[in-house]
């Protein structure tokens, strides 16, 4: 009997739901519970086939106790490793080289020095920022976020130079980007399952959390979802997640890749809507089935995005492919409208673009 396990915090809807839905198809040789963590000694292997990752990103230990048992042969959705070096600007560098657009973006050192440093730490650093020419490649109005993290935290909306000085010097040791509004006329929000399932979505980031799933109206063409399609398994392959959401504002027809780096991903059945849980829940249980019945005990079961793995195969002397559970064949995509009437709210600091 193998055992899938959910590692998760406050959340219960999708825990709950894809621990019944394993639970209920009424397998022999598999079943679901949530993860259950006692001592953790090293290179120990857990009891877990698999591990759905859903609050490590908060939780340091958690994240520790992720890496261990992969190492030991767990296969853990998402790679633990991958996820504590992946970030936003990276992200966005990446999907530049892949082709897929993304909005122009630049760096920004921390406003406050960070601990334990001095002014001599940083004599590698121009001071001060050529800021008019990172004004004129950006423009106004501009959003400043993090470069790593999300959920909204510390993201402003910023529509001059004053304003974007006014708000940086409130984000104390945080590493920020500055990046081009993308004034949209769609956006979509997309869930990518096993680098192959994907499932597209009207989302409407100016409505009410509630509201940002319903929808009045119709995507504008085939071939747009087409593109964004093809962009999200792209964009999946490469960093290797197993389970991400990629959101994209469309501006003049072309899809912009707004936010990607969401390896776990909001699957609330009160902010995505019944038709989305169901397709989520459902689609997440037979992955982890699969993965679990493929996984194979002290083995690396993880999967390594095709950035990671190109950059192994050369350190490969017998030429061999680093064995990876992605680049698998993609899914039909669906895309959903809910019509239903939406009054939109009005935008708050940073109603355009999501973090």
């Amino acid at each position: 009997m193998k055992k899938i396990g959910i590692l998760h915090g406050m959340e219960s809807s999708f825990p709950d739901a894809i621990i019944e839905k394993i639970n209920s198809m009424g397998l022999k040789d598999i079943q679901a519970e949530r993860v259950l963590i006692d001592m953790v000694s090293q290179a120990e292997p857990t009891e877990y086939a698999v591990i759905i990752d859903r609050i490590s990103q908060d939780v340091p230990f958690y994240r520790a106790y992720l890496k261990n048992a992969a190492i030991c042969g767990t296969a853990v959705i998402n790679n633990p490793f991958w996820w504590s070096a992946d970030e936003k600007f990276f992200n966005n560098a990446l999907a530049v080289k892949l082709g897929v657009p993304v909005p122009k973006t630049v760096l920004l050192p921390s406003f406050e020095r960070p601990a334990d440093t001095s002014e001599t730490s940083f004599r590698n650093l121009h001071f001060p920022l050529s800021w008019d020419a990172i004004f004129e490649h950006i423009k106004f109005p501009a959003y400043m976020k993090p470069h790593a993290g999300g959920g909204w935290k510390s993201v402003y909306k910023v529509n001059n130079a004053e304003e974007l000085f006014k708000a940086y010097h409130e984000t104390e040791q945080l590493v920020m980007m500055l990046q081009e509004e993308i004034i949209f006329e769609e956006y979509y929000r997309c869930y990518c399952i096993g680098g192959k399932h994907v499932r597209i979505m009207q989302y409407e980031p100016r409505n009410p959390h509630h509201l940002r799933y319903v929808v009045d109206s119709k995507p504008s063409s085939t071939k747009l979802l087409k593109t964004i399609e093809e962009y999200v398994l792209k964009l999946n392959h490469a960093l290797g997640y197993d389970f991400n959401t990629v959101e994209f504002a469309v501006r003049d027809g072309i899809p912009y890749a707004i936010d990607f780096c969401n390896p776990a991903p909001d699957a609330d059945i009160a902010s995505v809507g019944q038709e989305n849980f169901d397709w989520v829940v459902e689609t997440a249980a037979n992955y982890a089935i699969e993965r679990a019945r493929a996984q194979k005990a002290g083995q690396d079961n993880l999967t390594w995005g095709t950035y990671i793995s190109k950059s192994a195969l050369k350190l490969n002397p017998a030429g061999e492919s680093p064995k990876s559970a992605s680049t698998p064949k993609a899914k039909t995509v669906k895309a959903v409208s809910e019509k239903a009437p939406a009054k939109k709210a009005p935008a708050k600091k940073a109603a355009s673009v999501k973090a």
